[in-house]
């Protein structure tokens, strides 16, 4: 069971210094590190990124690069990214975020420890520049059953951070295409389909975080995408009709607002 793979996945838009920090906490920072890291280039990247990426390929033999032709967007990506996993634990990882030097080993702990366990994640924290500078952080409920009932209205696990069994993933059809939300939506699929999960009670992962990341969250379209996805799991069968509308209600108030109201609510009401 020590034996994992890193999923990672990167775009054009991406900066290279993000890129070189993630790789290096994946790489070499970590107390337990992972059997191989694969690495989708979803479209052409810059030279600049391409740089970092042949800096590590160079330095480990256990770095696999998959090239897309084109920029298909994160599900797919990661998908095709999945193929190329050769071990059943597959941890996911940003490519500007940052893993704490133990997170690897406490994932792998539990998966050792409680053989039931799909998926496993933990907390996060928020920065924007600085790492000694946490803005916030993400805490979810730690037991299967609570993150069953939190995932009803909000996002139940941290994508950023979580390590899972690939057949696990599988066996519901992996990422599906839906922009903003593939991670969210897998979850469901899993909870559905009895995957258990766990949410380690501590920060493992410096996410980055700024003020673009609410204003992605915010306009019509983002709206009108996130409503579409509340009345997919509804059909699904995960909420009921009452909490769907509600959550609907909820969403549509918080999205319209100024950005920075949004954030506000943000740093004091969800985290």
């Amino acid at each position: 069971m020590c034996h994992f793979s890193v999923l990672m996945s990167v775009y054009f838009r991406e900066q290279a210094k993000f890129l070189d920090q993630a790789l290096e906490s994946v790489l070499i920072n970590q107390s337990l590190k992972p059997t191989e890291l694969v690495l989708v280039a979803d479209g052409q990247l810059t030279e600049e990124l391409y740089l970092v990426i042949n800096k590590y390929k160079e330095l480990y033999s256990n770095f696999k690069l998959v090239q897309l032709p084109q920029n298909v967007g994160l599900g797919k990506a990661l998908n095709e990214g999945l193929k190329h996993c050769s071990h059943e634990l597959v941890a996911r990882m940003d490519t500007d975020d940052i893993c704490k030097p133990n997170r690897f080993e406490k994932q792998i702990t539990i998966f050792t420890e409680h053989s039931e366990i799909d998926i496993c994640s933990s907390w996060i924290d928020e920065f924007e520049n600085d790492i000694t500078k946490i803005n916030r952080s993400r805490r979810l409920p730690q037991n299967h059953n609570e993150i069953y009932q939190y995932g009803k209205s909000r996002n139940p696990i941290n994508h950023p951070a979580v390590m899972f069994k690939k057949d696990s993933v599988l066996k519901v059809g992996g990422y599906k295409h839906f922009p903003l939300f593939e991670d969210y939506y897998l979850w469901v699929r899993m909870l559905i389909n009895n995957a258990q999960f766990y949410n380690i009670q501590e920060s493992l992962l410096y996410f980055r975080a700024n003020d673009k990341m609410f204003n992605r969250r915010g306009g019509f379209s983002y709206t009108k995408t996130e409503i579409q996805f509340l009345w997919t799991i509804h059909k699904l069968g995960y909420t009921g009709l009452f909490i769907t509308l509600k959550n609907i209600c909820i969403r549509f108030t918080v999205r319209v607002l100024p950005n920075k109201i949004r954030a506000l609510i943000y740093n004091t009401l969800l985290r």
